[in-house]
C-alpha cells in the first residue's frame, strides 16, 4: 500500500473515531475547515481498499465505511 496523504489520514481517523462508519454529509463537515475534495479522497480510499461505499463517488447520504484489514 502506498503511503497516505495527511488529508486520507484524517478522513480515516474520523471514521474511526465514529465506530469504523460515517455518513458523508457528517464528514464532509468535520473535514470543510481543514481541506476541500473530500470525495476525491473518498475515491482513491476507495481504490486503496482502505474505505468502501456504493458507487463510484459517495453520495450526500453515503455511509463511509472502513474495510476490516486481516
Amino acid at each position: 500500500m502506498s503511503e497516505l496523504s495527511i488529508e486520507e489520514v484524517f478522513i480515516i481517523k474520523k471514521i474511526e473515531e465514529n465506530g469504523g462508519k460515517l455518513n458523508y454529509k457528517e464528514l464532509q463537515t468535520l473535514c470543510q475547515d481543514e481541506f476541500e475534495g473530500v470525495r476525491l479522497i473518498l475515491k482513491k480510499l476507495k481504490d486503496k481498499q482502505i474505505i468502501s461505499y456504493e458507487g463510484v463517488f459517495p453520495g450526500y447520504s453515503a455511509e463511509i465505511k472502513l474495510k476490516e484489514i486481516s
